[in-house]
């Protein structure tokens, strides 16, 4: 057996007061842009304010959006970055930063590229809502792939001894003569650190009350599934050297999310794209499933508060890694029979076993009358044991934040690049427009990631 990756943060007491570039957040966003920068020569450094590394990253199950790649190929399946851009601009109410979804969209299969290069494999497919086409990359094993992601990029940045340093909060954005020079950190002490980049990967603020009270006080009152870390630190951090904030009350609710526990729980997107369905109270259907997560949540809020289920069945189960954990932590029902299954959720049997054997039909004559539905039915729910998950909304991704071009170059409030600061991931506002595709969250964080390192190296090497 493979003995277990465990990754040590550096010793503070390591701490340089100088490197090439400083990259705050430990995500998917920062890793992937330290690697890079690190591999083009660069001396990097990853601050961290949490003592755990990975930040919402860590936290996502579904998989990351490419088009046009070899792994689509090996599965048979024809894409193209048109579809790709058109299908994320609608689901986008086409609000989207066409420039920064432009580059996304075109970049997406040199990502999984570079990812494979990596030894990090993506070689397996679903689909969520919202697209049309399975183009959600994800691992062979079917592992949730935030996790994944972090684990696999921590090897590289213990194999190339980039300094990873957590528990350390920046407080402020150092400038000189109207350059970023570094920045002011906190720590058991207080630390001046120099650099002639710096790159904000900080995430959202789905967490963050004091902004969301600011922008949308209407979602307070719903739990988020976002790491308690998730405070708008780096938005506020621009800010303050002028950058301009876009789409700020642009903050996307997420359908499926059990928060019966203490803890909320994100049920990902990838369920029901492998073909669970979505029952109301008295169990019926109410919604395409695979409709953009902004419908989604329309339909289970217009429930009047009860909230839904998502069925399932043994097979589809399989095919979700994620459920395994689900079940772990007592968020999933099981019954030997749909009857079965009804008692233990108190719904009405014999609707149950209707919608069940409507969907079922519908899967087999690929014609989904009721709504519409055209993804994630590729199999039916027959394969006995049963399960359901309870879910309802809660607070999931803030689309705004700091406004960057597709160089990932933090512009100020004239449309001016801010010389030596770089902002990528779910920091920066534009790409996802007024409601975010599922899988297009880790896609952004490689993408800019490694946009971000590149365009630092190209900034330091004038």
């Amino acid at each position: 057996m493979a003995e277990k990756f465990v990754f040590e943060s550096s010793d503070l007491s390591e701490l340089k007061d100088n490197y090439d570039v400083i990259i705050i957040g430990s995500g998917g966003t920062g890793l992937t842009s330290a690697i890079q920068a690190y591999e083009l020569g660069l001396n990097p450094v990853i601050l961290e304010k949490m003592d755990k590394i990975g930040g919402n990253t860590t936290r996502a199950s579904s998989g990351m959006n490419a088009a046009e790649t070899s792994v689509q190929l090996d599965h048979k399946i024809v894409d193209s970055f048109e579809d790709f851009y058109n299908e994320t601009y609608l689901g986008g109410g086409k609000q989207n930063n066409t420039e920064l979804l432009k580059f996304f969209t075109e970049h997406g299969a040199l990502a999984i590229d570079w990812l494979g290069e990596h030894g990090i494999k993506l070689d397996d497919l679903t689909i969520t809502g919202g697209m049309k086409t399975m183009r959600t990359h994800r691992p062979s094993t079917l592992a949730p792939i935030g996790g994944y992601l972090v684990t696999e990029l921590l090897k590289w940045v213990a194999k190339d001894e980039i300094p990873l340093f957590t528990s350390i909060k920046v407080t402020d954005l150092l400038k000189d003569n109207g350059q970023i020079s570094g920045v002011r950190a906190e720590t058991d002490r207080e630390v001046d650190i120099h650099a002639k980049a710096v790159i904000l990967a900080t995430g959202g603020f789905g967490a963050g009350k004091d902004l969301l009270a600011e922008y949308r006080s209407d979602l307070l009152n719903l739990r988020t599934t976002n790491q308690r870390g998730a405070t708008g630190d780096g938005l506020k951090l621009a800010q303050k050297v002028g950058a301009k904030l876009v789409d700020m009350d642009q903050i996307q609710v997420h359908p499926t999310v059990q928060q019966d526990t203490p803890h909320a729980f994100l049920i990902g997107e990838a369920v029901r794209g492998e073909g669970a369905i979505l029952v109301n109270n008295a169990g019926q259907r109410f919604v395409n499933e695979l409709d953009t997560r902004k419908n989604v949540t329309k339909a289970i809020d217009d429930l009047g508060g009860t909230g839904a289920y998502l069925i399932f069945d043994r097979d589809i189960r399989n095919r979700v890694k994620a459920i395994e954990f689900y079940d772990h932590v007592g968020l999933v029902k099981t019954g030997q029979t749909l009857t079965e299954l009804s008692t233990e959720i108190n719904i009405d049997a014999e609707n149950l076993e209707q919608t069940v054997a409507d969907w079922d039909k519908a899967v087999e004559s690929q014609n989904d009358s009721s709504f519409g539905r055209t993804t994630g039915m590729e199999r039916n729910i027959s394969d006995a044991p049963f399960y359901a998950i309870h879910i309802a909304p809660a607070v999931h991704y803030t689309m705004g934040g700091i406004a960057i071009n597709h160089q990932t170059q933090v512009l100020d409030e004239s449309g001016q690049v801010i010389k030596g600061l770089f902002a990528a991931g779910e920091v920066a506002g534009g790409l996802h427009g007024n409601n975010r595709i599922g899988g297009n969250s880790i896609a952004e964080t490689v993408v800019f990631g490694r946009q971000a390192g590149q365009q630092v190296f190209k900034y330091l090497d004038k």
